[in-house]
C-alpha cells in the first residue's frame, strides 16, 4: 500500500459553534482537526486518496492445502461422496469454504472504502454490483460471468489492451460519532487559532495554583497529549471507543506467499 500521510479530504462536520464567514479559514482548521483525529485513531479511517493498483488474480492452487501441482493432479481432484460414488472436485476458480460455485476474485489491501474504477483491456466495468462487488476482507469479486485476467502486460500503460487496473479508496467509513468528534475539535481550534482570538499558544505547565487561600487543580496538558488525547470530551470519547489501546497504525499480517498488487509510483 502506498504510504498515506493523512486523509485525502477534510472529514465532514456539523458545527457546534458559530463559524466565521471565512470559508477558507474554516476549511483549514477542519483539515487540521481531521488529520489529528486520523492520526490518533490509528490511521485507519478514510477515505484515502484514490490509488490505482494492478493486481494479480488469485490462482486456484494458492489456497489448496495439499501439494498438488499443475500437470500432476490437474485442476480436478477425485473424491468419494457419501453415496459411494467417485466424483471430481474442481480446485480451479478459487471456491471459498462456504461457496458451491467458483469465484473469480482479486485481493485488495484494505479496508476498501469504495471502488472508483475497474478497467480491463481499456474497458471500464460497471460498478454498483453489476460487474463486480467487494467482499470482506478486500476481495474484489467478478459477478458478470467473466473472470479477471490471469496475467497482464505490466510494461503497457494502464488503460490499454492487455492491462488490468483497479482504482479505489481505502479506510474505515466515518460514522456520526466521528463527525461529532471532528466538529468539536474544529470549533476548538477555530476559537483558539483564528485571527483576533487569543491565538494558539503553548500551554503553561501549571497543574496546581494557590492564591490567597484558594486552591485550583489543573490538568497537565503534556500528560493529556502524551496519552493520545485532545482534552475535549466528545473527541476523547470517540478516540477511546475506536482506539482503546492507542495504536499508532493499523495492524498488518505478512505472508511470503501473498502477491501484493503492483502500484506505479512514478512517473
Amino acid at each position: 500500500m502506498v504510504l498515506q500521510t493523512g486523509p485525502c479530504e477534510p472529514w465532514p462536520i456539523e458545527p457546534c459553534c458559530e463559524l466565521p464567514d471565512d470559508e477558507a479559514l474554516v476549511t483549514k482548521w477542519q483539515t487540521v482537526a481531521s488529520f489529528l483525529l486520523w492520526s490518533l485513531s490509528g490511521r485507519r479511517y478514510g477515505p484515502s486518496c484514490p490509488v490505482t493498483v494492478r493486481p494479480c488474480r488469485r490462482q486456484c492452487m494458492d489456497s489448496f492445502p495439499y501439494p498438488v501441482q499443475w500437470g500432476a493432479a490437474g485442476p480436478w481432484i477425485p473424491y468419494k461422496g457419501v453415496d459411494g460414488a467417485w466424483r471430481n472436485a474442481s480446485v480451479c476458480g478459487c471456491r471459498s469454504d462456504c461457496s458451491c460455485t467458483e469465484l473469480c476474485e482479486v485481493k485488495l489491501e484494505g479496508p476498501v472504502f469504495d471502488i472508483v474504477e475497474v478497467d480491463v483491456d481499456g474497458v471500464v466495468l460497471a460498478g454498483g454490483g453489476v460487474d463486480y462487488r467487494v467482499d470482506a476482507p478486500g476481495l474484489l469479486v467478478r459477478t458478470d460471468g467473466e473472470c479477471w485476467p490471469d496475467c497482464q502486460d505490466m510494461a503497457a500503460p494502464a488503460g490499454t489492451d492487455g492491462t488490468f487496473t483497479v482504482t479505489y479508496r481505502w479506510g474505515l467509513p466515518l460514522d456520526a460519532a466521528a463527525t461529532a468528534a471532528v466538529s468539536e475539535l474544529t470549533c476548538h481550534l477555530l476559537k483558539g487559532c483564528s485571527p483576533g482570538s487569543c491565538g494558539c499558544k503553548a500551554n503553561k505547565n501549571v497543574t496546581r495554583l494557590n492564591r490567597q487561600g484558594f486552591d485550583m487543580e489543573l490538568a497537565d496538558p503534556t500528560l493529556i497529549y502524551s496519552e493520545g488525547r485532545t482534552g475535549l470530551p466528545l473527541a476523547d470519547a470517540w478516540l477511546h471507543a475506536v482506539n482503546p489501546y492507542r495504536l499508532t497504525s493499523p495492524s498488518r499480517v505478512y505472508s511470503v506467499d501473498y502477491k501484493r498488487p503492483r502500484v506505479t509510483t512514478w512517473p
